[in-house]
């Protein structure tokens, strides 16, 4: 009897013991590997994580992100202490007292899903950190057995080789708030507009609520759930004492209160930098440059860069500022005088034909069209599309309309607006410190900086001028304004004519070089032009740092090239500068995410000018402002301190400019039409003091304004050693007979 009692205690023991056993078992096959590889302590140690490039201001301001997911990682130092008290209160209340696998939460849990009822939840934060940073594939529910053992043990693992904080840190940052927040930090900016060490307890606890299940408790779908849920978690806190009932009390009946900035490329400051930024810059460097930790490629997207830009943040807003509040009111003028047009917005004297071919190389450079193409259509085929309507948003002055348009419309539609180029820049270091390429990137990504080329028309002069200067003459030499004729190589004569032709008062008198560069003398230009070779020009201005093409003929004199405003300011600061050409820059070095320097930027340096010539063409050029066409920063917007600078208006007023010197700051704005068949019909609207000038004047005026900037109206440093005879005061040579209030002198016969 004794012998068959020991049997059955035999057996009862097998039976209690046998899962337990079996489970230990598996657990210890399923950590050798028996089920499937597990992570090696390098990937533990080293996560592979999706980290945004970041780009800073030279302030420290961030200006933008690139990223496939957008996480910045921060350390547990850098969290509000209420993010973690309600994450550990509501996911894992025993997260200090177990080693990645908490037994009494995993019996209850055991226990609810074979008796019924909610028992809560197994997982530690441990747990659920391993599940995020090895997802699981799609599994039957036999292979999610073993799956849930081997995060058992990926957790006891992440334990051993981090720190409780280090483990908080490591599934905050890894967490997807949605809606393009990925990690703590990117939610907080996104849902809050605040720093993740800043956070109100109640954000904190939205935030550690959505943890739940995201998609269930989105906030922006589902408000109203979403605040139930964040209740949840604050009675947690209260729950487990980090938190009164009484503050809870008050807590609850708050709104979410979301301050929602979802995060755009297209949002934010410089926009048009960032995206030249990005794929004219760092893609090609990131080629050239081998991650260590990958033996790959850097990628832009991934691998967390830090690029710091030397543009100011606060300079940035004032010149975005500047170019909306003066292109929002030159447009509406631009628009009725595109109520005059047959051909609006063309310029009436274009034929069907030309117009017809504008249009059709525009469908042709639009993604629509390549599209098409991609998807094997035939040319007329793809150019059929752009006649069937389709529901799109469209830019207006007043904000984005929704409406049903053809896509042929839409392009003609959109070359109605005036587009825009405006860049500040330190001459003494080159740093670019603003840059806006265009009117609103979300519709017009074409970036007018750096990318965009136009004809420069008067703006080209002083450095005609500056040959001059450089031979010894003085800005106050008189030349009389007559008209120059140069012989070309072929025989013929070149002449070009003066604005306003015989009936310019000042035909026939003499001019300093000073009066006839502030009032954009075409007579004196071609004199000057006919004391020396175009390629002596064109060696100077690429000294001056201008790339693009220009044709060695006499005509790029009065500004015949296509430049860019990147080009053209760098240019003008030489002056500045003491004669020093300095290559603008925009990045002053790239960091790893660890905050190691991979590259630093040095720009390249030409002394072409020597600092007196550099000096006498600072003075020649303030002719412009002080009494000629650029005066209206004077009459209208109250300048009175030193500046120098050049207008520049091209045929038929399709292109606008003004670039303007300060001894701090040189900056530089273009405006035009998308085609040179789109311009005002009349040189009163259309020339570049009217275009371009205000924005370099509002511009300026804000930068004034702010005292932090501390951008002085001082004078520009003059040499020690000028030569004292050197004349620069030309005013008892010149009468004041311009009032200035109008660029008359601006419309230049561009036709060699």
């Amino acid at each position: 009897m004794a012998q068959k009692s020991n049997k059955y205690v035999k057996w009862l023991w097998i039976l209690f013991l046998g899962p337990f056993l079996l489970l230990f078992t598996i657990v210890t096959l399923t950590g050798m590997g028996a089920f499937g590889a597990l992570p090696d302590v390098e990937e533990l140690v080293n996560p592979k994580n999706n980290l945004a490039t970041i780009v800073y201001s030279g302030d420290m301001k961030i200006l933008g992100k690139y990223y496939s997911e957008n996480r910045v990682n921060v350390n547990f130092n850098q969290l509000d202490k209420d993010i973690v008290e309600a994450l550990i209160a509501t996911e894992d209340a025993r997260f200090y007292d177990h080693s990645g696998v908490d037994i009494k939460a995993l019996g209850r849990a055991v226990a609810g899903a074979f008796i019924g009822g909610n028992k809560g939840g197994g997982s530690t934060v441990t747990q659920q950190l391993a599940k995020m940073m090895f997802p699981r594939e799609k599994l039957t529910k036999f292979q999610m057995v073993f799956r849930k053992m081997k995060e058992w043990i990926i957790a006891t693992r992440l334990e051993k080789y981090y720190t409780k904080d280090e483990i908080l840190a490591l599934y905050l940052n890894k967490f997807d708030f949605l809606n393009l927040a990925v990690g703590v930090k990117s939610a907080s900016q996104i849902y809050f507009n605040r720093s993740q060490d800043s956070l109100n307890i109640e954000q904190a606890a939205m935030l550690v609520g959505m943890a739940k299940n995201p998609s269930l408790f989105n906030p922006i779908r589902f408000p109203e759930r979403t605040q139930q849920r964040r209740n949840v978690v604050l009675s947690q806190m209260v729950k487990y004492g980090y938190l009164s009932k009484q503050k809870y009390d008050s807590l609850k009946v708050l709104p979410l209160d979301l301050s929602f900035h979802p995060e755009d490329h297209n949002d934010g400051l410089a926009p048009y930098l960032r995206e030249y930024l990005r794929d004219n810059y760092l893609k090609s460097w990131c080629e050239k440059h081998i991650n260590p930790e990958t033996n790959k490629p850097y990628n832009v997207y991934k691998d967390g860069l830090r690029v710091y830009t030397t543009i100011d943040s606060r300079m940035q807003k004032y010149a975005e500022e500047a170019v909306f509040e003066h292109m929002h009111d030159l447009q509406k003028m631009f628009d009725k005088d595109l109520h005059t047009k047959k051909n609006a917005p063309f310029a009436c004297n274009l034929s069907k034909y030309e117009i017809a071919s504008i249009m059709r190389s525009s469908m042709k450079r639009s993604d629509r069209f390549r599209a098409a193409k991609k998807a094997g259509m035939s040319n007329e085929d793809a150019i059929a599309t752009f006649y069937k309507p389709v529901d799109m948003t469209v830019y207006s002055l007043r904000g984005d309309i929704d409406t049903v348009m053809t896509p042929f419309d839409s392009i003609k539609y959109y070359k109605g607006f005036l587009q825009t180029g405006f860049m500040a820049m330190e001459p003494q270091t080159g740093y670019v410190k603003a840059w806006v390429g265009g009117i609103n990137h979300k519709h017009f990504k074409y970036d007018h900086v750096k990318v965009s080329k136009r004809q420069v028309g008067s703006t080209f002069k002083p450095f005609v001028y500056a040959l001059a200067i450089q031979e010894g003459y003085s800005p106050c030499h008189q030349v009389p304004n007559v008209r120059t004729c140069i012989t070309l190589p072929d025989g013929k004569e070149w002449c070009p004519s003066n604005s306003d032709g015989p009936n310019d008062k000042n035909n026939g008198k003499m001019l300093t070089l000073k009066k006839a560069l502030a009032n954009s003398i075409n007579y004196i230009t071609a004199w000057v032009m006919k004391q020396y070779t175009p390629h002596a020009l064109v060696t100077l201005v690429k000294r001056l740092g201008i790339t693009s093409e220009i044709p060695e003929v006499h005509s790029i004199c009065l500004g015949t090239a296509d430049i860019s405003v990147f080009e053209m300011v760098g240019a003008n600061s030489t002056f500045v500068n003491k004669g020093t050409y300095i290559q603008p820059t925009f990045v002053t070095r790239i960091e790893d995410k660890n905050g190691k320097v991979l590259e630093e930027f040095i720009p390249t340096t030409d002394e072409v000018f020597s600092e007196e010539k550099a000096y006498t063409m600072i003075q020649l050029m303030r002719g412009v402002v002080d009494g000629g066409t650029g005066s209206r920063l004077r009459s209208r917007h109250k300048l009175m301190n030193q500046i120098a600078g050049k207008t520049g208006t091209t045929q038929k007023n399709a292109d606008g400019w003004f670039i303007g010197l300060t001894p701090e700051l040189v900056a530089g704005a273009w405006v035009g039409g998308e085609d040179r068949s789109i311009h005002f019909n009349s040189m009163v609207e259309g020339q570049g003091a009217t275009m371009a000038l205000p924005i370099w004047g509002k511009f300026f005026s804000k930068v004034y304004a702010d005292p932090k900037l501390k951008v002085s109206k001082g004078e520009f440093p003059r040499p020690k050693n000028l030569n004292p005879n050197l004349e620069l005061d030309c005013s008892k040579y010149d009468a004041t007979d311009n009032d200035g209030s109008e660029e008359i002198n601006e419309f230049d016969n561009l036709k060699e």
